[in-house]
């Protein structure tokens, strides 16, 4: 299987462990990607609040830029790359005019055709069947909470991807780990995403109810698929300790890190050393509980 890619800012920069994680797990897997070329930022942090015609430009340039290579599918592992490209392609085929404005500012035609996938997408054309094949180190003891928060899978109407009250798509993968997938209130939750830093308080109210609610339902750790609430659920937890000194860390991991463990992947080489909540000791107990059982 060969899939475009679109790794987006974060994943070259403050989520690299991301990409590298991905890269690997995906090669495991037998999957090849071949990155666009000169891709740019599809601004989903901040151009659909300054310019709209600008937050569908963006976008628009880098699937322009997939449809000259020939790719019929991309995939975007960051979710609000993965929100930004799918909106801006569902804007360009339904909003009248919008089109022709598109076309305006990258001074040439538009060409429709290029599907975008999410990581969740991803893992289940894989099958979890074949993630479950490749296991060599099975996270049996192990228990997650499946964070979707907002990007994933809202809005509904445009994105059409799993349920976006109770989606499922990312326990199937767990499952296929060995790991175990706890019952929780705020899988779909906003962390604040990009309001860390103009209003980074709220941000960490936020962020603080999300990881307290998974470590109530018994989690060992989160799972996400989301540089930026990945971002606000680990960074943010010094400032939460600060705020309540009873405040207990819990690690957050992407997706790609926990396929990765289970197919016994050292964690240095998934990135898991570049965390600001060191996973090691939650993955050592979980471990533990699972030799005791």
């Amino acid at each position: 299987m060969t899939l475009g890619y679109y790794p987006g800012c974060s994943l070259t920069g403050t989520a690299k462990e991301y990409d590298r994680s991905l890269r690997e797990v995906l090669a495991a897997l037998g999957v090849e990607m071949e990155e666009i070329d000169d891709w740019s930022c599809c601004g989903a942090s901040s151009a659909h609040a300054t310019n709209h015609l600008l937050s569908v430009a963006l976008p628009a340039r880098n699937l322009l830029l997939a449809a000259k290579q020939k790719m019929d599918e991309v995939m975007a592992p960051c979710a609000a790359c993965y929100n930004r490209l799918v909106a801006a392609s569902h804007e360009i085929a339904t909003r009248p005019g919008m089109r022709e404005k598109v076309e305006y500012v990258l001074e040439e035609p538009y060409h429709d055709g290029v599907r975008v996938l999410n990581i969740l997408e991803l893992f289940g054309r894989i099958g979890a069947d074949v993630v479950k094949e490749k296991v060599t180190l099975p996270l049996d003891g192990l228990k997650v909470a499946c964070y979707y928060g907002c990007l994933l899978v809202r809005p509904s109407a445009v994105l059409k991807f799993d349920d976006a009250e109770a989606p499922v798509s990312m326990e199937a993968i767990v499952a296929a780990t060995g790991a175990k997938t706890v019952e929780w209130n705020f899988k779909t939750e906003c962390c604040g995403a990009a309001h860390s830093i103009a209003h980074t308080g709220i941000v960490i109210d936020l962020s603080k109810k999300i990881l307290d609610d998974a470590r109530a339902a018994g989690a060992d750790l989160v799972l996400v698929a989301c540089p930026m609430c990945h971002s606000n659920l680990d960074m943010r937890q010094r400032s939460m300790r600060k705020r309540d000194s009873a405040h207990q860390d819990l690690p957050v991991l992407y997706l790609s890190e926990l396929v990765g463990l289970a197919l016994g992947m050292e964690h240095k080489k998934l990135g898991l050393d570049l965390h600001f909540i060191n996973p090691a000791p939650a993955l050592a107990k979980a471990s533990k509980k699972e030799a005791v059982a």
